[in-house]
């Protein structure tokens, strides 16, 4: 084999291998957006999801306490419900959040230490004079609606990010057949063609 035919087939199968990589760099980079969308969309936003509903049973149950006048929840249970407010709300302030959830979780904090602070206060030998718990329970549970709602939103902009990244790998891959068979066809032309001696 002559020197002009081994720098030809050295040329050919470089580009072939620069083509791999760089696809190959692509592909990684798409690939690392689809990881990404998907843990965001289970921890940023099922768990979150799982966290406001744990929090909406709890304010819930504290509504029935106080439709039924149930002092046995107040003095034994309600403690422990407060605990368990805590963890949600220390558990939610882990996960990714967006300035406009920031700002309605920042809300809710406010309203449920309001709740707290006022069922210290709790008269259980007249509930009906608690009328301000029930009105700040109602409040908290339209900021936890608030919540959910970014939930299904941010999801929906992760599921579209991921969307996008396989899509863009689809395309490349489909682009990547196409050039490695044109440089295919380049090397086998440069490798066949022999100059005619005059």
């Amino acid at each position: 084999m002559s020197l002009i035919n081994k720098i030809k087939w050295i040329l050919g199968i470089l580009m072939v291998f620069i083509l791999i990589i760089s696809t190959n760099l692509i592909d990684r980079k798409n690939f690392q957006r689809v990881r990404d969308s998907v843990v965001s969309i289970y921890e940023d936003r099922l768990l979150a999801k799982e966290i406001i509903f744990n929090i909406s049973n709890i304010l819930h149950e504290k509504e029935i306490a106080l439709v039924e006048y149930d002092t046995a929840y107040f003095s034994i249970i309600n403690s422990q419900k407060n605990k368990e407010l805590n963890s949600e709300l220390e558990k939610f302030k882990k996960t990714k959040l967006t300035k406009k959830e920031e700002r309605v979780f920042n809300d809710l904090q406010t309203d449920l230490s309001s709740i707290i602070e006022l069922e210290k206060n709790i008269d259980t030998k007249d509930f009906k004079d608690n009328k301000n718990l029930n009105d700040k329970i109602k409040i908290a549970n339209q900021h936890l609606k608030q919540l959910s709602e970014i939930q299904i939103t941010e999801g929906n902009r992760q599921l579209s990010i991921s969307q996008k990244a396989v899509r863009n790998v689809e395309l490349y891959t489909q682009i990547e057949i196409y050039i490695l068979i044109f440089l295919a066809v380049i090397i086998q032309i440069i490798i066949m063609y022999q100059p005619k001696n005059d």
